[in-house]
């Protein structure tokens, strides 16, 4: 009987291990964060010709953490429900350490904006949900959403509009805050 009791303790012992070690993965997304941004000024002399015109980015700011010491790439899927479509773009990260405070970031441009609001002025209220889903060699490592819906994938239930989101590198914020972002796999030719 004795015997019995403790093989019982050990059994529920370990199922809750195995509980504990399923819920925690490799990889976990800690925040979406959507923002408003202007376009960056630069100071310098530039053939005498007019600065950029001042526009309104979205910046989707995510940040996640990672447990293995380093990973040599990860895929981020971004999947934003902007007035009424769901736009989809991804990034893939370069060599990231370990950390709990590591961050990946897209936009959309003004022009795009402006398209998809018909010229209307952008006031947050367009911007439904935010998805984002991290892959690890094609394997999905993480999940969420910015607000939660009951509905996993909520985007795959809408038809995907893609090329609008652009990464970090593909916008005038390529030079800036280096160290903040994880580094961007660069195209293969």
């Amino acid at each position: 009987m004795k015997t019995h009791k403790i093989s019982l303790l050990l059994l529920l012992l370990l199922g809750s291990a195995g509980v504990a070690f399923a819920q925690r993965g490799d990889y976990d997304i800690s925040a979406i964060l959507p923002a408003v941004v202007h376009t960056p000024q630069y100071a310098g002399t530039f053939d005498n010709k007019p600065g950029p015109k001042i526009g309104e980015w979205l910046q989707v700011e995510v940040r996640f953490q990672s447990r293995p010491d380093l990973t040599d790439e990860l895929t981020f899927k971004y999947y934003i429900l902007f007035s009424g479509q769901v736009l989809a773009g991804e990034v893939t990260h370069v060599n990231i350490p370990k950390g709990r405070e590591l961050f990946s970031v897209m936009y959309l441009s003004p022009n795009t904006i402006a398209r998809l609001l018909g010229n209307h002025p952008l006031t947050g209220a367009e911007i439904e949900n935010v998805g984002i889903q991290i892959l690890n060699k094609g394997e999905l490592v993480a999940e969420k959403s910015f607000k939660p819906t009951g509905t996993a994938e909520w985007w795959q239930q809408a038809q995907q509009v893609t090329g609008l989101i652009l990464n970090k590198n593909e916008t005038p914020f390529a030079p800036l805050y280096w160290d903040k972002y994880e580094a961007i796999k660069p195209p293969s030719h």
